[in-house]
């Protein structure tokens, strides 16, 4: 195929292309044992995973062009040095050198499968036996949130730090499949930068692209100051006039629903946003912070009221709509931990979200989208084109379980940009 050109400058332009993976086997090696290390406070049914995913699948595919990570990773793993560079990096990062030559010998999908769902330990030593893990090389549990391991802004792919070791070979994985023939965009790779710096990491749940000139960054347990520093720096990098800015959102240390800034603000529309609102627009101790760049330098850094309030003043004027309805705090928290307000776009006023967050739905309803099954959407019994305004329900029973939604699920690489 085609090298495909990134283009993301907004969280809400149709979407012509995006990355996803399919949960498969490497949810299953998953025991109650090792579910803390995963990073899950449970282990999932993969089958009702699957079918639940299946509908996100479905629809995607249906509205636009959808590239798969285990397809991606097979087709780079056919050219040879691309190849050796990954599994090297993979084995001294992951320390298991002694695995090189039997990982670069495997079938190309054979180990693109094993990269993704984990490579057991040989058992041949002392060491080896006296360790008592299973697997040499773990496997990536958190892949079907591609979201995370790196983020389009314009042509752009920022490769992300990851917060947890164990997700780490993710970002390997996204950056080998964003320097292969596949796609043609500059790289950012945030391990370039102060690589001895372990304060230094970013997700991308938390980095949304409210319009070309301003970027959301949540600050919480996935992504540090000293990240977001970085990412800004090398913003400056860039030597443009135009001014940038950066709106900053404190978030909680826990509970774990407070992972990312897109578990409690995403984009719907031109004028509408999603969110969660005692963390968002409640009186509390998270700062706001409103951060001008221009001319190549940081040139204003204050707090402000909040996300919106910051948005309206630079021409960006979005009506909330509440996560959890806008008057019962019980429901709001309830649905919160649930993804209710991790929200995907298709397109302005298209998007995508669990069927399970009644109160969120019926306040969207209030608002005037339309709120669309899934499977009619597959089945060809209703067409989002026919809709101004629509949210496409997905079933979510199992995949809220790992901790994220629609648009955790999801890595766009192309919008049309917004007029």
């Amino acid at each position: 195929m085609a090298a495909v050109d990134l283009n993301v400058q907004s969280e809400i332009g149709k979407l012509r292309g995006v990355i996803l993976h399919k949960p498969g086997a490497e949810v299953e090696n998953m025991t109650p044992q090792t579910a803390q290390r995963a990073l899950y406070s449970d282990i999932l049914n993969l089958s009702i995973a699957q079918k639940e995913y299946e509908q996100l699948n479905g629809v995607l595919g249906k509205y636009t062009q959808v590239y798969y990570v285990e397809e991606l990773l097979a087709s780079l793993l056919e050219n040879y040095r691309e190849r050796e560079r990954l599994i090297g990096k993979i084995c001294i990062e992951e320390e298991v050198t002694e695995y090189f030559d039997y990982l670069m010998e495997l079938p190309s999908a054979q180990l693109a499968k094993s990269l993704i769902e984990g490579v057991p330990a040989r058992i041949n030593s002392l060491t080896a036996y006296l360790k008592e893990e299973y697997y040499a090389l773990y496997p990536l549990y958190n892949f079907y949130f591609t979201r995370d391991a790196s983020v389009t802004i314009g042509n752009n792919a920022l490769i992300c730090r990851m917060a947890n070791k164990v997700r780490m070979r993710e970002s390997l994985i996204m950056e080998a499949i964003f320097k292969s023939a596949a796609f043609n965009c500059n790289i950012i790779n945030a391990h370039d930068f102060h690589p001895g710096n372990a304060n230094i990491y970013m997700e991308g749940g938390d980095i949304l692209i409210a319009r070309d000139d301003i970027l959301l960054i949540g600050n919480g347990m996935r992504t540090s100051t000293q990240g977001i520093d970085m990412l800004i720096s090398r913003l400056l990098k860039d030597r443009s006039e135009k001014k940038r800015h950066v709106i900053v959102q404190q978030l909680p240390s826990s509970p774990e629903s407070f992972i990312h800034l897109d578990m409690v603000f995403t984009l719907l529309d031109k004028d509408r946003c999603m969110l969660f609102e005692p963390l968002v627009l409640g009186n509390n101790q998270y700062q706001t912070v409103h951060i001008e760049l221009e001319g190549g330098k940081v040139s204003s850094i204050k707090s402000v009221r909040n996300i919106p309030w910051a948005l309206k003043q630079l021409g960006m004027d979005l009506q909330p709509v509440s996560c959890g309805g806008s008057t019962d705090v019980w429901n709001q928290e309830r649905e919160q931990w649930h993804s209710g307000a991790n929200f995907f776009a298709l397109a302005p006023g298209k998007v995508l979200s669990y069927a399970r967050n009644i109160h969120t739905l019926n306040e969207l309803d209030k608002n005037g989208f339309a709120i669309l099954s899934a499977w009619d959407v597959i089945n060809g019994k209703c067409d989002i084109d026919n809709y101004e305004k629509c949210v496409v329900t997905i079933d979510g029973s199992e995949l809220p379980r790992g901790g994220g939604g629609a648009r955790c699920m999801t890595m766009p690489v192309s919008r049309d940009n917004i007029v």
